[in-house]
C-alpha cells in the first residue's frame, strides 16, 4: 500500500547477471541503470550533464529471462517498478545505503533507436497425439489423451434422443381393437335429426350433365326436426 512506484529512463551501466535462488530455484537477474539529467550551460551555450541517479534493478522469473537476453551495456532503457533503499555494512565497517528497484516492466527507449519484439513461446498444452509413444504432459503432472469419439455419435446427442430412435415405426404398431364410438342417428346431441337424406344423396351419385329432366326431380325436402319446448313455470306467486 505504501510502496513507491517510479519510472526511470536511463542507460544500462552493467550487463544483466542472472542466477537462481537456492530454495525455490527462481530465476533472478540484476543490472545497474544510470539516469542523468541534461541542462543547458548558458556560459558555453552547450548541453552538459546534470544530476545523476544510479539504481540497482532486480528482475524476477519471466522478466529476468527477457532482460538477460535483451539488455546490453549502453542500451537506453525504461524501467518501472517499486523503489526502496537497502542498508548494509562494508568490509571496513562503514554503513552504506543504496537504492534498489524491483522492476515490474523493462523496455528499450525507442526514441533513441529501433527494436524488434519477439514473444515467448507458449507452454505446451495437453492434447491428443498420433504417436503411440507420445506422452502429453502438463508441467509437473502426467495426463492421458482423451478417448476418440465414434463417428456415429456426435457430442451433442443425449439419452433422450437415443430413446426416441429406439421407438418402433408406425407400421409395426398393432391396430386398435375397436373403432371410436360415433354419435348414433337421432342422438340427443344432434337434435333428433336422421341421416336418411344424406344416404339418399350418396346413393344417387353425381348428376348426369346430359340429363334434361325436371330440375326439381330427386330433391327431397327435409322436414325440420321437432323442437321440444319446455313448459314455463307459472308466474303466479303464492302468498305467504
Amino acid at each position: 500500500m505504501f510502496d513507491t512506484h517510479v519510472t526511470v529512463i536511463g542507460t544500462a551501466l552493467t550487463t544483466p547477471e542472472w542466477r537462481r535462488t537456492a530454495q525455490s530455484q527462481t530465476l533472478v537477474a540484476n543490472f545497474r541503470v544510470a539516469s542523468t539529467a541534461r541542462r543547458l550551460d548558458r556560459d558555453s551555450g552547450r548541453w552538459v550533464d546534470g544530476n545523476s541517479l544510479r539504481v540497482r534493478v532486480n528482475c524476477w522469473r519471466r522478466l529476468a529471462e527477457g532482460v538477460a537476453a535483451s539488455v546490453m551495456v549502453g542500451d537506453p532503457v525504461i524501467v518501472s517498478g517499486r523503489l526502496h533503499t537497502r542498508d548494509w555494512t562494508d568490509e571496513t565497517g562503514n554503513h552504506r545505503t543504496h537504492y534498489e528497484l524491483e522492476a515490474v516492466a523493462v523496455g528499450h527507449d525507442l526514441s533513441r533507436g529501433r527494436g524488434r519484439f519477439q514473444r515467448f513461446r507458449p507452454a505446451a498444452t495437453t492434447g491428443t497425439t498420433d504417436d503411440a509413444t507420445g506422452e502429453p504432459r502438463v508441467p509437473g503432472e502426467q495426463t492421458e489423451p482423451a478417448p476418440p469419439v465414434p463417428a456415429d455419435r456426435q457430442p451433442d446427442e443425449g439419452v433422450e434422443q437415443d430413446r426416441l430412435h429406439d421407438r418402433p415405426p408406425a407400421a409395426d404398431l398393432d391396430p386398435l381393437d375397436a373403432p371410436i364410438d360415433e354419435a348414433e342417428p337421432g342422438d340427443a346431441g344432434s337434435g333428433g335429426r336422421t341421416d336418411e337424406s344424406d344416404s339418399g344423396e350418396r346413393a344417387r351419385g353425381p348428376a348426369d350433365p346430359t340429363d334434361k329432366g325436371d330440375p326439381t326431380d330427386g330433391v327431397h325436402a327435409v322436414e325440420p326436426a321437432p323442437v321440444h319446448h319446455r313448459a314455463r313455470r307459472g308466474r303466479g306467486r303464492v302468498p305467504v
